[in-house]
């Protein structure tokens, strides 16, 4: 990178952070929020970061397909019983990260691995929270993941890491690519990420952050580009991006529960 593209990008990456930092201040004002409006946003959040979490995995419900599993119990003809069960599972797994921002205990190796087993407690059952014992890749990319002997020990470390850290935007979005990096699950790993990085940003006084899926190709080449450390700052980037449109839509919505 050259020396006033760098200045450029440092430049940008300062002005995203002080615009981070006023819209969260923006948000602290308006604390503590009417039980109604908290009770609103979690039941859209509950449709929104279920949907598009699996829809990156490639889960065929559409927003409002999901709304209608989630709300009212129901199937959607023609489309897969398995992306049916995802849903219920990725709800349920979201309801467990809220009672553990409740908690605002350090979080632990155990609760990524009790988020992982209830992401995938219908579709992955004999392997729900358990490291593989298989090699695996991520589809389409050049990352090489840990094997399987690794896992237990790199997982042990992350723990350690995880229960140390200050929540913060920066800590939440790390401990997302840590965990991707090392992939210690056969499947189900993108969604566990997803739900630990939000369950850090809540202790910290965000809203979650929501990857829609028409960012997905970006999503992925920004995690890849930051692995192989063909360009670091590229998930932080990104993610940090997508908060601020998260905060601008959070707040959006209790102007207008206010007015």
């Amino acid at each position: 990178m050259q020396s006033g593209s760098f200045m450029s990008y440092r430049e940008g990456m300062d002005n995203l952070r002080t615009e981070l930092k006023h819209l969260k201040a923006q948000l602290d004002a308006l604390r503590p929020l009417a039980a109604e409006a908290v009770a609103r946003l979690d039941t859209w959040y509950d449709v929104e970061l279920t949907y598009t979490s699996n829809a990156i995995e490639g889960n065929t419900l559409t927003r409002q397909e999901t709304a209608v599993v989630l709300e009212k119990g129901l199937t959607v003809r023609g489309k897969p019983l398995k992306d049916h069960q995802e849903a219920v599972d990725h709800l349920d797994a979201l309801r467990y990260v809220r009672q553990l921002v409740e908690t605002n205990r350090p979080t632990t190796e155990a609760d990524v691995r009790q988020i992982h087993a209830l992401v995938v407690a219908g579709t992955l059952k004999g392997e729900a929270g358990i490291y593989s014992e298989h090699p695996r890749r991520i589809a389409g990319s050049r990352v090489v993941l840990p094997g399987p002997h690794k896992l237990t020990a790199l997982m042990q470390e992350f723990g350690e890491w995880l229960s140390q850290i200050e929540p913060t935007h920066d800590t939440a979005i790390e401990a997302h690519l840590r965990l991707v990096a090392i992939h210690p699950f056969s499947d189900g790993n993108g969604r566990t990420a997803r739900l630990l990085m939000n369950l850090l940003l809540m202790r910290a006084g965000y809203p979650p952050l929501v990857v829609k899926p028409e960012d997905r190709v970006d999503y992925l080449e920004a995690i890849e580009r930051t692995l192989l450390q063909e360009e670091p700052g590229a998930f932080g980037e990104f993610m940090l991006e997508r908060l601020r449109s998260s905060l601008t839509d959070y707040l959006s919505f209790l102007s207008g529960d206010e007015s």
